[in-house]
């Protein structure tokens, strides 16, 4: 079987792994790194692990050995940190009053939540479906764009992810979640090269013209095929990359025009992590269906959403979801509460006011690093592309991972996407001492690896 190339995270089968493992790991991290390898399907990315985890409060986190790291990636479910007190009472008093409530049967707890978010969701995206994880908010929003249109295929784009199901591996683009094993995948799922602002699939050299590039072959499939019943994205690519303004304008018009909804993926971006309650906000659009989860159980307990407008509720006489947990008293306050604390603690506008001091603070020490080749993002998601040089913007992958080694050494988890870009997404709760003090172990470590 060919050799897959993951570009997503650092990879856990790599020398530098092996080299973090046998220098960095603790005798107490040791023998239970050991124990999860020989008992968990190995898998990529996270099997084996790359330490261990005895406590997690805030932005911290702490092995077995009492070595801590600032956690600038948190899997995107710490947007209000981790063990919020809040958010643990909550939870506690709920498992006092209701712990569990069979599907069937409806729940305060629940039918507050659906309220909640819909009150806070644009437009008219007015009805709601729980899920416990966002693989399946996305499968249920692709039965619904099937029901109310008539058709089954999608167009979506290359390198997205959309979760690991069959239909949000079949929709997505990672080589990792949809390659050799995981086929077949389901038919009619279309995919378009995404816009990038340096290595454009379609040959052009700036973030704007790449964006029209990919509007316009958005605008031929849709055209050609005559079929499609959904146009399924991530509102803005977790990796990160901005869309440039009039991106998401466009692409609404073509999909009213050819009678395809508009799908975006806000799971790793909703609930303020861009600075604004939700990515596409920043675009001045609505979607048809918006999916969310992750950071909705407040980095607890799992809980998604599919929110779609009121005229696509059409599936009453099928079953779209039915999961067990469907409307769970406990995850569904676990989720109020989450959403009532980012908007009390004002962590929707305290993230557009931290990202844009942390992206300028990342400018204006690395600007004229040769081996930087762009600094880019939205709130507190943010990163840093590492190339071999800013003139042939030659990915960097095996620098970008030893600089990732050397930030995890001094303190500083964080994702590596697309092989080269050091994507940094702390928790909204983030100080900003804190916040500098990451990011000057970012800027150390990119300096001490050119």
């Amino acid at each position: 079987m060919p050799q897959i190339v993951h570009t997503e995270g650092e990879s856990n089968t790599s020398e530098a792994r092996k080299a973090w493992l046998k220098k960095s790991i603790g005798p107490k991290s040791s023998p239970l790194l050991k124990r999860d390898a020989d008992v968990f399907l190995h898998q990529s990315l996270s099997s084996p692990c790359v330490s261990t985890i005895a406590k997690a409060e805030g932005i911290w986190i702490e092995d077995l050995d009492g070595r801590r790291y600032m956690d600038f990636h948190g899997n995107s479910v710490h947007h209000i940190g981790y063990g919020h007190p809040r958010l643990v009472q909550a939870i506690k008093d709920q498992l006092d009053d209701l712990p569990f409530a069979p599907r069937r049967f409806t729940n305060d707890p629940a039918v507050e939540l659906a309220e909640k978010l819909v009150a806070i969701t644009p437009g008219d995206l007015g009805k709601v479906l729980f899920t416990t994880g966002g693989s399946d908010a996305n499968e249920v929003a692709l039965k619904i764009a099937r029901a109310a249109t008539g058709r089954f295929k999608t167009l979506s784009f290359w390198d997205a992810f959309h979760g690991a199901g069959f239909g949000a591996a079949s929709i997505g683009g990672e080589a990792t979640f949809r390659s050799h094993i995981a086929g077949p995948l389901l038919p009619g799922t279309e995919h378009v090269a995404p816009f990038h602002p340096s290595r454009c699939p379609y040959g052009h050299t700036t973030l704007e013209a790449s964006a029209e590039a990919c509007a316009n072959m958005i605008n031929y499939v849709l055209e050609r095929e005559g079929d499609i019943c959904a146009v399924v994205a991530e509102a803005m690519r977790a990796v990160p990359i901005v869309p440039p303004p009039g991106f998401w304008k466009r692409v609404r018009e073509i999909c009213d025009r050819h009678g395809a909804l508009l799908i975006l993926d806000e799971i790793p971006t909703g609930l303020g992590k861009t600075g604004q309650m939700f990515s596409f906000q920043h675009d001045e659009i609505v979607p048809d269906i918006v999916t969310i989860g992750k950071s909705l159980g407040g980095g607890i307990l799992p809980i998604a959403a599919c929110i779609a407008r009121e005229n696509l509720d059409v599936c009453g006489d099928f079953a779209i979801g039915h999961y067990t947990h469907e409307k769970n008293p406990v995850t569904a306050r676990a989720a109020l509460t989450t959403l009532q604390i980012i908007e009390d603690e004002g962590l929707v506008e305290r993230s557009a006011k931290l990202g844009e001091y942390a992206i300028g603070r990342l400018m204006d020490a690395l600007q004229n690093v040769p081996v930087v080749g762009d600094i880019r993002g939205r709130g507190l998601m943010f990163g840093v592309e590492i190339v071999e040089d800013r003139t042939s913007k030659t990915p960097g992958n095996a620098r970008a991972e030893r600089i990732y080694y050397a930030c995890l050494e001094a303190g500083l988890s964080f994702k590596i996407s697309q092989g080269c870009v050091l994507t940094l997404s702390p928790p909204l709760t983030i100080s900003q001492a804190e916040l500098d003090q990451a990011i000057d172990i970012v800027i150390a470590a990119i300096k001490d690896g050119n």
